[in-house]
C-alpha cells in the first residue's frame, strides 16, 4: 500500500511528523521543567497534554503549508529540479530556527512570568537594550545560540537525507490520480489545522479548561498563542460606553452629575504649619504573600514587619496591572495602565497629563532610580508632566558600582539618594522624591555580604520550607531579604541626615513576586490575582498614627491620600481619591487588569468579593474570596452581580477617557 503512493507525498508527511516531533519534545521539555503541575490531577495533565498535542499538529500543519503547496504543484518535477532541493532545505532550516527561538524565548518568558508567550512580549523590544541585557545575565544565551546553530546544521543534513531518500523510484502517474492525491493531502493539512469535528476550528480558548492556570498554560502552544494574541491590542475610548457609565464613576468619586468632569477642588481648612517631606519608595516586586508579618512561615522580612505596627497599613491594597512599568505610569498619573501589548508609559499620545505630583507647591522634586530612565518611556512619563523635576540616574551618582542590567544596587540607591535628600534639608527646602528600587527582580543580584547582610544559602533552607513559603528559589528569597535590609538601612540613614522627622514615607509594591501555590492567599491565586495584592504603609511617626485600613485600596489613590496628610490644597483630574475620607466613600473598591483564560480581563474587589469580566468572550464571575470553595456566585446574586459589573465598567471608560481628555493643554 505505502509503495503505491508518490514519494513527494511521503517526503510532504515525513517532514509534517518531523516537526510534529519536535514541537512535542519542546512540550515535554516544558513539562519536566516549567509546568510545575504538582498539584493537578492525572486526568488534568492528560487532558492538557492531549490537547497540547492538538495544538502542536497545527502548527506543524501551517509550518509545512506552504512547501506542501508548492510540492503538490510540481509534483515529480520536485526531485528533478536542483532548485527545488535549495529551496526546501532553506524554507526547513529556517522554520526549525524560527520554532526554535520561540520555543526558547517562552521558556524564558514563563521562568519570567508564568504566562506564556504572547504579543505582550513585544514590549520588551522597546528597551532593547535592557532586556538583551537581562537576557544575558539571567540565561545561558550563547549556549542557545551555539545549540541553534547545531539546530540547523542537524536540519540541513536531515532535510538533505529526506530529499534523497525520496529521490528514487518514482512513480509516473495519470493527471487524475495526482488531483487525487493532490486534493487528499490538501484535505488532510486544512483539516490538521482545523482540528474539530465541531462547527468551530481548535482555538487556543480550549486550552483554558481548568481552574489551575498552570495546567492551562501547559496545554497551550506559545508559537499559535503569540500570533493569536495580537487580537487583543488597545482600543481607543468608546464614547458611547463612556457616556453610558459616566453616572456610575461620577457617584463612585462624587462628580459632578450634570456634565462631565473629572476636577475635584480639595481645599483644606487648616494647614500644617511646615512643609514635611514626602518620600514614595517603590519597592520591586513586593507583595503581601512573600512577607513574614502576613503569614510566611520563612523569617523573609523582619524590617518590614517591625515598621507596619508603627505605620499606616493596608492589608488590601492592589495594584492594577502587574508590570513594574504599568505601576509607575499608574502611580504618578492617577490612571490605571490598561494597555494590551505596550505599556501606557510608551504610548506619546497619553503621555501628556494633569497630574498631582506637579502640584507640590514650593516642593524640590525628584526622581531616583539606578538605572535610566529612558526604560520603558518612563523619563516621559515624568518629565512630560512634572515640572522642576531633577531626574537622578546612572551617570548621576558619585558612587557606581553597576550590580547588574538595572544599575546600581538597591544599597547605594538608597546610600546616594540620601545623600541628596540631606542637602536639601541642610538648605531647608520641603523635598518629595520617588525612588525605583530593583534589587528584587531577576536576575536576583545580591551580594556576598553587605554590613549585616549575608545571604541565605541552599543548604540553609530546607525544601520543605521552602515549599511552604511559595518562594521559587532560595534566591528570589535572598532578594527580598536584601530590599528588606535596605529599607531598614534607608531609614536609618534618614535619621542620620536629620530628615526622618519631618518626612512622610510611603512604601508600596509595584507588584507581588511570582511565587507558587501554598497555603497563603489560595484564592487569589486561583484567580490570579496574586500579583496585583501588594505592600502599602505609611511611615511617619510625627503625622500619621499606626493604624491598619482594612477597605480596598487601589495605586491610583497614592498621591490623593498622602495630600490629604499632608494638607496641601490640589485639584485632583485622575481616578484616584483619598482613602482615609470614609465619610466621602461609604464603599471604596479596587480595579484590576490582567488576564484570564487567556485573554485581557477587567476586574473589580469590594470587600471580600472579586468580580471580573474578560473582555472579548464577556466571561464573568462573581467569588468570595474568603469562601473556603471557590463557586461562581454571579447567578446566586444577580443584583450584586449588576452593580460591580456596572462599577468596572465605569472605571475601564473612564480610564481610557481620561487618556486622551485630561491633558494640561484642556486646563
Amino acid at each position: 500500500m505505502l509503495r503505491k503512493i508518490p514519494n513527494y507525498i511521503k517526503y510532504i508527511f515525513s517532514n509534517f511528523l518531523l516537526l510534529l516531533v519536535f514541537s512535542v519534545i519542546f512540550r515535554i521539555i516544558f513539562y519536566y521543567f516549567f509546568a510545575e503541575l504538582e498539584t493537578a490531577s492525572i486526568f488534568q495533565k492528560q487532558t492538557a497534554f492531549l490537547l497540547g498535542i492538538r495544538f502542536d499538529i497545527k502548527l506543524a500543519s501551517i509550518a509545512i503549508f506552504p512547501l506542501a503547496i508548492l510540492i503538490l504543484i510540481v509534483n515529480n518535477r520536485f526531485f528533478k529540479c536542483a532548485f527545488y532541493k535549495k529551496l526546501a532545505n532553506i524554507y526547513l532550516v529556517l522554520v526549525y530556527t524560527i520554532l526554535a527561538l520561540f520555543y526558547l524565548t517562552d521558556f524564558g518568558y514563563y521562568d519570567y512570568l508564568s504566562v506564556r508567550l504572547d504579543a505582550a512580549s513585544l514590549r520588551f523590544l522597546e528597551d532593547l537594550q535592557i532586556s538583551s541585557q537581562v537576557l544575558l545575565e539571567s540565561y545561558p544565551v550563547f549556549k542557545g545560540l551555539l545549540g541553534l546553530l547545531i539546530l540547523g546544521l542537524l536540519i540541513y543534513k536531515t532535510s538533505k537525507y529526506l530529499y534523497q531518500k525520496y529521490n528514487n523510484n518514482q512513480i509516473n502517474l495519470n493527471k487524475k490520480i495526482k488531483t487525487v492525491y493532490f486534493i487528499a493531502t490538501f484535505l488532510v493539512l486544512a483539516f490538521s489545522i482545523y482540528n474539530s469535528f465541531t462547527h468551530y476550528p481548535l482555538r487556543w480558548s480550549e486550552a483554558f479548561f481548568s481552574k489551575n492556570s498552570k495546567v492551562n498554560q501547559f496545554a497551550l502552544n506559545p508559537v499559535l498563542y503569540f500570533f493569536d494574541s495580537f487580537k487583543f491590542r488597545s482600543e481607543g475610548v468608546n464614547m458611547e460606553e463612556f457616556k453610558k457609565y459616566y453616572p456610575v464613576i461620577a457617584k463612585d468619586l462624587n462628580l459632578k452629575k450634570d456634565s462631565v468632569s473629572f476636577t475635584r477642588k480639595v481645599i483644606f481648612k487648616d494647614t500644617l504649619p511646615t512643609k514635611p517631606n514626602v518620600v514614595f519608595v517603590m519597592l520591586e516586586s513586593v507583595g503581601v504573600k512573600p512577607l513574614s508579618y502576613y503569614g510566611n512561615p520563612i523569617n523573609s522580612s523582619p524590617k518590614i514587619d517591625s515598621l507596619i505596627p508603627k505605620s499606616l497599613s493596608f492589608n488590601k491594597f492592589y495594584v492594577h496591572r502587574s508590570g513594574t512599568a504599568a505601576s509607575v505610569f499608574a502611580s504618578v498619573t492617577g490612571l490605571p495602565d490598561i494597555n494590551d501589548v505596550k505599556t501606557a508609559s510608551r504610548n506619546p499620545l497619553i503621555i501628556d497629563q494633569r497630574i498631582l505630583f506637579d502640584q507640590f507647591k514650593g516642593y524640590e522634586k525628584l526622581y531616583f532610580l539606578g538605572g535610566s530612565a529612558n526604560w520603558a518611556n518612563i523619563r516621559g512619563v515624568f518629565q512630560a508632566n512634572i515640572k522642576g523635576l531633577k531626574i537622578f540616574e546612572e551617570g548621576s551618582y558619585s558612587t557606581e558600582n553597576r550590580a547588574d542590567v538595572w544599575g546600581i544596587d538597591d544599597y547605594d540607591l538608597f546610600k546616594e539618594s540620601d545623600k541628596e535628600l540631606r542637602k536639601l534639608h541642610q538648605q531647608k527646602k520641603p523635598f518629595v522624591a520617588y525612588i525605583q528600587t530593583a534589587s528584587n527582580h531577576i536576575p536576583f543580584t545580591v551580594p556576598d555580604q553587605k554590613e549585616s547582610f549575608t545571604p541565605l544559602t541552599d543548604d540553609e533552607i530546607s525544601s520543605n520550607l521552602l515549599k511552604k513559603s511559595g518562594f521559587k528559589s532560595v534566591a528570589q528569597l535572598n532578594a527580598l531579604r536584601y530590599l528588606d535590609f535596605n529599607i531598614g538601612r534607608f531609614l536609618e540613614r534618614a535619621k542620620t541626615s536629620g530628615y526622618y522627622d519631618d518626612t512622610v514615607f510611603v512604601f508600596f509594591g509595584d507588584h507581588n513576586t511570582m511565587m507558587n501555590r501554598n497555603k497563603q492567599y489560595t484564592n487569589e491565586h486561583d484567580l490570579n490575582i496574586n500579583l496585583q495584592h501588594a505592600l502599602l504603609f505609611i511611615h511617619a511617626p510625627k503625622f500619621v498614627e499606626p493604624k491598619v485600613y482594612t477597605k480596598n485600596a487601589k495605586l491610583v489613590d497614592l498621591f490623593p491620600t498622602v495630600m490629604s496628610i499632608l494638607k496641601i490644597n490640589h485639584t485632583n483630574y485622575t481616578l484616584g481619591r483619598n482613602l482615609l475620607d470614609t465619610v466621602s466613600y461609604k464603599n471604596p473598591s479596587s480595579f484590576v487588569y490582567l488576564r484570564m483564560k487567556g485573554e485581557p480581563t477587567v476586574g473589580i474587589l469590594q470587600d471580600s468579593l472579586y468580580y471580573y469580566k474578560t473582555n472579548i468572550s464577556k466571561t464573568k464571575g462573581l467569588f468570595n474570596l474568603k469562601s473556603e470553595k471557590m463557586v461562581n456566585l454571579k447567578e446566586k446574586y444577580p443584583y450584586k452581580t449588576f452593580q460591580m459589573d456596572s462599577l468596572l465598567n465605569a472605571y475601564y471608560h473612564a480610564t481610557k477617557y481620561l487618556y486622551f481628555n485630561n491633558k494640561k493643554s484642556g486646563k
